[in-house]
């Protein structure tokens, strides 16, 4: 192992910059995105579109698709910081969020509800002075926020 680190310093070096970079834009990025999800995003069992009608067809394409790209770079990241440093489970959730895809709501939805995600959630909500997701349909919160 020690071999292969000294034949490819180079890599090396790379992995290590680009860890570290990842990990500090994770640590400011993630949380302001995820303090700008609605309180009551996850409230419905299914989700209401909203498209905005305002713009020109092949501008709202492009959007679009530069923000399922961008979803689908997060979502890559955040694989990777499972293993690397990096909020790598909050990474693929708002990559995943992001990105549009059938049946996203509700792996959005299993995700959030897990104990632990929902709770690391409504800690960065809270810390930033807002209200704490939602989860269930009748607008009461989650039963690992209570």
């Amino acid at each position: 192992m020690i071999e292969w680190i000294q034949n490819n310093e180079i890599i090396v070096w790379w992995l290590v910059v680009s860890s570290a970079a990842t990990f500090l834009v994770s640590l400011v990025l993630v949380p302001l995105l995820v303090v700008r999800i609605p309180s009551d995003y996850f409230t419905h069992k299914k989700r209401h579109i909203k498209r905005p009608e305002k713009y020109p067809p092949a501008i709202r394409i492009i959007v679009l698709i530069l923000k399922n790209l961008m979803g689908l770079v997060l979502v890559l990241a955040g694989i990777l910081m499972l293993v690397l440093p990096g909020q790598g489970l909050f990474t693929m959730i708002v990559g995943i969020m992001m990105m549009n895809f059938p049946g996203k709501y509700k792996l959005e939805r299993w995700i959030v509800e897990r104990g632990p995600v929902l709770r690391s959630i409504n800690w960065l909500r809270r810390r930033a002075g807002r209200d704490s997701l939602v989860t269930n349909d009748d607008g009461s919160p989650a039963s690992s926020d209570r």
